[in-house]
């Protein structure tokens, strides 16, 4: 059974790191071959409460047309996205969560977040009224934020939760692994918590695991992966998501060319 995190911790609200990101897809029997060996050379984020898993809500945010994650799905050489995360399935309008802007250029990540109320997210996303910050980074941060969300007109457009095991390097404490399983998604219903919409992303043995890191990938990790056929593997929880629903057709969208005509987003799935 896994255990949310105590009320009564908190997540140091880093405002702005950037690293290598790499992915991969691997099934539970795999992890726990391998885990053995990360073990030797790296301990439980402390969050990780008696070894179990912490879970992790997040709002993505978007524009009616889907802008941002189809240039996203592109792969360009950049790319940026907005969404509200929080460790807690908290909905009052004085509880604080993370509002990120995460961009990425040439396999680099550079994520940028504030503490914000969630009374104060709508007036901020809507009408681009700053919340309250207690630093100066922060007050950067949040105006980065407001020329993104000035630039592009955005809503709740995805709302995903899910279980994370990480890990640390002993020697390293920016060297970091996490492992995420049981995605749940859904497009409405932006409250954090579970639903009765909620669907399943990948098959529950399936997780994914993601290498975090400031410089170059360790050697013992480089032979563990090669030895376990280990391949990185490209993977936005968002935008596999928004990729099966558009080739189910369960998206609208509101564009039209220069004589009104609706326009076919079929083809951004080539």
């Amino acid at each position: 059974m896994l255990l949310c995190i105590q009320k009564g911790c908190d997540f140091t609200a880093i405002s702005t790191f950037k690293r290598y990101e790499r992915k991969y897809l691997i099934k539970k029997d795999k992890l726990e071959e391998i885990m053995p060996t990360l073990l030797e050379y790296m301990e439980l984020d402390p969050f990780c409460l008696n070894g179990n898993e912490y879970r992790i809500y997040s709002i993505y945010y978007d524009t009616v047309n889907h802008d941002i994650i189809r240039q996203n799905s592109s792969k360009p050489v950049y790319k940026e996205k907005m969404r509200i995360r929080s460790y807690y399935d908290r909905n009052g309008p004085e509880d604080k969560v993370f509002m990120e802007i995460k961009k990425k250029s040439e396999g680099v990540g550079n994520k940028r977040r504030i503490k914000i109320k969630l009374k104060e997210i709508e007036p901020f996303v809507n009408e681009g009224i700053l919340p309250e910050t207690k630093n100066y980074l922060s007050a950067q941060v949040a105006k980065e934020l407001q020329y993104f969300l000035k630039m592009n007109k955005v809503a709740p457009a995805l709302y995903v939760q899910y279980d994370r095991l990480a890990l640390f390097g002993k020697e390293d404490k920016n060297f970091r692994m996490t492992f995420d399983r049981n995605v749940h998604t859904r497009r409405s219903n932006f409250v954090f918590g579970e639903s009765d919409e909620d669907e399943l992303l990948l098959p529950d043995d399936v997780y994914i695991m993601e290498i975090k890191i400031l410089g170059s990938m360790p050697l013992w990790l480089t032979r563990l992966l090669s030895e376990n056929n280990l391949f990185s593997h490209g993977f936005s929880k968002y935008g596999v998501k928004y990729k099966r629903d558009a080739q189910e057709h369960n998206l609208e969208y509101y564009v039209t060319d220069a004589n009104g005509n609706r326009v076919d987003f079929d083809y951004f799935l080539d």
